[in-house]
């Protein structure tokens, strides 16, 4: 668990050394690795119960600014990111389809905390449909909403309609905006403050919520 830990912060200062080093040992291999965490991301609900905080946004960031060297093809990577995060969405919403009842009415499920799921079915009734685009950029939530469309039942149409414009989305805008940003020279030295901050700003929606559900319980 300490190696995982000394990885993440690692990561958190130094992503594209990580990525680079991932890419040096494991060569072409690197892309199924990326989209197999991409996939873990957004396809294992339980990932956003372990890691409430997963940086996503932040590693298709770094993504970017690699590929913007030429150790990454972003021809190849955005499709394959896309495809990875839709092909999450859809593991969710059958697992929330044929389970999501019982793990919502289960007053013990292991590894599943139920703050997160109320939370993020209020944010799934406050916007709808336009939740699963949304979601995208926010962490853990984006990982419940597909499993709340599967169990409430939102036609498979609809859900895969919005699912893969909110995967299209958030791939190519946030690997884009590293892949030119990171050919800026400013960027690359102050890297890890660009890093800290796209996490800051992606969890801001989830800290909000929880901040006003608190202050309303108080109250």
């Amino acid at each position: 668990m300490t190696d995982f830990i000394d990885l993440v912060i690692k990561f958190l200062s130094q992503p594209d050394q990580i990525l680079s080093k991932l890419i040096e040992k494991y060569d072409n291999w690197i892309y199924a690795i990326l989209f197999l965490l991409v996939f873990a991301e957004t396809g294992l609900i339980i990932m956003s119960f372990v890691m409430p905080f997963l940086p996503g946004d932040a590693l298709i960031f770094a993504i970017g600014m690699i590929a913007a060297r030429g150790e990454l093809n972003i021809f190849i990577i955005i499709p394959l990111l896309i495809f990875a995060a839709l092909l999450g969405d859809n593991v969710n919403y059958y697992v929330g389809k044929k389970f999501g009842n019982y793990i919502l009415t289960s007053e013990k499920t292991f590894l599943i905390r139920k703050s997160h799921i109320l939370r993020a079915q209020h944010f799934f009734d406050k916007n709808g449909k336009n939740s699963i685009i949304i979601a995208r950029f926010i962490p853990v939530v984006r990982t419940i909403v597909p499993f709340l469309s599967g169990t409430t039942n939102v036609p498979y149409k609809t859900f895969l309609k919005f699912s893969f414009i909110g995967a299209v989305l958030w791939v190519a805008l946030i690997s884009l905006l590293g892949y030119f940003l990171g050919q800026i020279e400013y960027v690359k030295e102050h890297l890890e403050k660009f890093i800290i901050l796209i996490i800051i700003l992606a969890n801001i929606p989830l800290l909000k919520q929880i901040f006003f559900r608190k202050k309303v319980i108080n109250e």
